[in-house]
């Protein structure tokens, strides 16, 4: 009886399915369990990244202010003023007046600031919108006391009675600087830039790390400097917290035992310059809990599955091989490309009885669908690709205008008109090339026009900080066909991490034609690549995921990936780059282009 076709299946399925579901079982959970660790771990660096970047640029904006109220002589005369004591009281309260308007001013030209408050230690406040009050009270605040007896110019979130007689009752981080001198101890004034603690903590608050884990923000004390609600204990993460920042590594996973006895993973990422410290924790319990769910769901399955297959395997005994030889051969003349063959040995669709039957017919039609397939794959790929390099192109196109429309922001407040009139014009002339979506291939000449109104701005925004130069080396370089904004991505991401790590940016691009290939270089004297770096932008370009590419974000991930991606895309194989990086000493990006024009019509 075992020999039976029936009896055969039977043992065959049972067994198959008992080994099967049970490795699967097995190794499932286990390397489910490395991958969730290792995923999270990863995620979790990676959006500290972007939050970081995020950080950079709130601190930014708040020195940007400090500068500009700290070198004002708005603020100098209004220090002079209240520290004249022949000076009369409606003088004073004039220059009163001029710095709480000065003040209006500079706030509301910075989203991300909440409030900016001006301290005196006679208990006069200046604040924006004509505040002028007198309390001695803000001596008494902690805040004031740590700054002035321990130099800590960072408050965490806290409420300020300022924010509250407005109607602002969140809580606020603080930069506290001193005006008229360095030192806190030596300065009469001080001010005080808010900004409200939930601008910092929604996008904290967007990182997850499994159902219960948080990531705080801890200053250099190893301080919360943000209200969050702690559903895990923080006493071994904080107690790490010191030894993580006095460590050589700015970024990494520790774990821990915590108080049940139970491994916490600790995520944590160094934020400079302000030695802030991103702190994750989650539990490992936390992390597993749903696949332990999952783990008993699919014994319970495969216990379900195992009954069903005993009874299905008698039914499906049965006129199972009949049709399968016909198809099997049509198969194989598929394999050959012999369709026509394929399709007279395939069994008539009136026989189409059960399941077998059904796919024969479907095979049927899928060998037919495959001809008229053939025949248009290549106009669908082609199609496809012309979208893909528009999304590209269409993601480039705003990239550089944050910054430009910061800069009129700041020139029109200096009162510098004549270079604001400048900037303006040539970012005119630049949005108009980049709205020009139809026009994917121009002339070099074009782009190097378009380039110099970009280093045009630089040179205004930066001054004698910035040193540019651009070098074409023979003179029918100009008329070679390129893709457009390849050169104005790259020289804005080399400004931005010169900049990141030097007072003084030098920039240079070369472009050169040899042996008919045209090469653009652009060179910084920036922090450098890690090599790491350089081999994940090789392998990303190669594989050109639009996806990857159009969901990148932070520093310099735009618009290298970009460029890259987009040559890529135009100019497939005949396309190359290299990238010449030290670390700490600058990177040199080369694109090596066809000059006979675009292989294919993108």
């Amino acid at each position: 009886m075992f020999y039976s076709l029936k009896n055969r299946l039977i043992a065959f399925f049972v067994l198959l399915l008992v080994l099967s579901f049970g490795t699967v079982s097995y190794l499932l959970f286990h390397e489910s369990r490395s991958i969730i660790r290792s995923y999270i771990e990863s995620s979790a660096l990676e959006k500290m990244d972007e939050y970081g970047s995020f950080i950079s640029m709130a601190t930014t904006q708040m020195y940007d202010l400090s500068s500009l109220v700290f070198n004002s002589d708005i603020t100098r005369s209004w220090d002079n003023a209240l520290s004249d004591p022949a000076l009369p009281q409606g003088e004073k309260m004039l220059a009163n007046i001029a710095l709480s308007q000065f003040l209006t001013r500079t706030t509301n030209s910075y989203s991300g600031i909440s409030s900016v408050s001006v301290y005196r230690g006679d208990g006069t406040r200046i604040g924006a919108g004509n505040q002028v009050a007198s309390d001695l009270s803000f001596l008494q605040e902690a805040w004031y006391d740590d700054f002035v007896r321990r130099g800590n110019h960072w408050v965490p979130a806290h409420t300020d009675p300022v924010e509250s007689g407005m109607s602002r009752p969140y809580s606020v981080v603080s930069l506290l600087l001193p005006i008229g001198a360095f030192e806190p101890a030596a300065s009469r004034p001080l001010m005080k830039i808010n900004v409200s603690a939930d601008f910092l903590l929604e996008p904290l608050n967007r990182i997850h790390l499994g159902e219960s884990g948080t990531i705080f923000l801890l200053d250099q004390e190893g301080r919360p400097m943000l209200p969050q609600q702690q559903d895990v204990d923080l006493s071994e993460a904080m107690a790490k917290a010191e030894e993580i920042r006095t460590g050589a590594q700015p970024q990494g996973v520790v774990y821990t035992k915590n108080a049940e006895g139970t491994t916490d993973i600790l995520v944590y990422k160094k934020l400079k310059p302000n030695n802030w410290l991103l702190v994750g924790v989650v539990s490992e319990g936390d992390l597993y809990a749903k696949l332990v769910k999952l783990r008993d769901s699919i014994l319970l399955i495969t216990s379900l599955l195992l009954l069903c297959a005993i009874l299905a395997a008698s039914w499906l005994s049965y006129g199972i091989t009949k049709p399968l030889s016909r198809l099997a051969s049509a198969m194989r003349l598929v394999q050959k490309g012999d369709f026509e063959l394929a399709e007279n040995r395939i069994p008539p669709e009136r026989y189409v009885r059960n399941e077998v039957g059904y796919v024969t017919s479907s095979f049927r039609a899928m060998v037919t669908q495959l001809r008229q397939h053939i025949r248009t794959e290549f106009e669908q790929k082609l199609l496809r690709q012309q979208a893909e390099y528009k999304a590209l192109l269409l993601q480039i196109n705003p990239h550089f205008l944050f910054n430009t429309l910061e800069l009129l922001s700041s020139l029109t407040m200096q009162g510098r008109q004549r270079d604001a009139v400048r900037v303006i014009e040539s970012l005119g002339k630049m949005l108009r090339f980049s709205l020009k979506i139809i026009d994917d291939v121009i002339p070099l000449e074009e782009e190097l026009r378009v380039l110099r109104h970009y280093l045009s701005i630089l040179q205004i925004r930066f001054g004698e900080r910035l040193q540019l130069t651009l070098e074409e080396e023979g003179g029918t370089a100009g008329r070679i066909p390129i893709v457009k904004f390849l050169l104005q991505p790259l020289v804005e991401n080399a400004v931005a991490y010169a900049f990141s790590v030097r007072p003084e940016a030098k920039v240079a691009v070369r472009i050169r034609c040899t042996d008919g290939r045209l090469q653009l270089t652009v060179a910084d004297n920036g922090p450098g690549m890690p090599p790491e770096l350089v081999q994940r932008l090789q392998a990303e370009t190669a594989a050109a995921q639009l996806q990857t590419i159009l969901s990148s974000t932070g520093p310099g991930q735009i618009g290298l990936r970009n460029v890259l991606s987009r040559c890529r895309l135009y100019y497939g194989p005949l396309f190359t780059f290299t990238i010449d990086s030290r670390e700490g000493e600058g990177t040199s990006i080369e694109l090596n282009l066809p000059a006979g024009g675009n292989p294919h019509d993108v």
